[in-house]
């Protein structure tokens, strides 16, 4: 199921949301489409939308403040490019820099994204312990940059390029 995201008026990101209800917020008026895949389309009887990937809410919503991001296994993947921190090839696993063995938390700080094979080389160690060098540090991603980060969207930049300056005659 493809995910969008849902932009508050003021552009900042609110939430992710399933295609469907993307669509009927669209259809309904509430919302207008900031990106779409446009290789991909939504028929009906008398419709035909390109598939959303952003949308903007038409009228501004108060939300309360979110403190963090909520932790999970697939957030971590996404955090860091479903990359292993220790080789750089492709991960399918979350390794816990301080084992929890050993005490260490579920947490963005304590989490990195791993292959297989070098998760278990590292084993019930730490990455010093196991001679292992980290290519990336583990942060903890704003609650807006995780919701981007989850529809597959690198940045702001990417939502929001910049226009291109006016070029002045000498």
């Amino acid at each position: 199921m493809r995910e969008t995201l849902v932009l508050n008026a003021s552009f900042e990101p609110l939430a992710t949301v399933s295609l469907r209800r993307a669509v009927v917020l669209v259809l309904q008026g509430k919302a207008v489409v900031e990106r779409a895949r446009p290789e991909l389309r939504v028929r009906g009887a008398t419709v035909e939308v390109p598939v959303p990937q952003v949308i903007r809410l038409c009228r501004y919503v108060r939300v309360p403040f979110r403190r963090r991001a909520p932790w999970s296994r697939r957030g971590v993947l996404v955090r860091d490019g479903h990359r292993c921190v220790y080789c750089g090839r492709r991960a399918t696993t979350v390794d816990h820099v301080v084992p929890r063995s050993r005490g260490g938390a579920d947490s963005w700080l304590n989490t990195v994204a791993a292959c297989a094979e070098d998760n278990h080389r590292k084993a019930d160690r730490t990455p010093e312990q196991a001679g292992m060098r980290m290519l990336a540090l583990p942060f903890e991603p704003s609650p807006g940059d995780a919701m981007v980060l989850a529809v597959g969207l690198s940045g702001r930049e990417e939502l929001f390029p910049t226009p291109p300056l006016p070029v002045t005659g000498g």
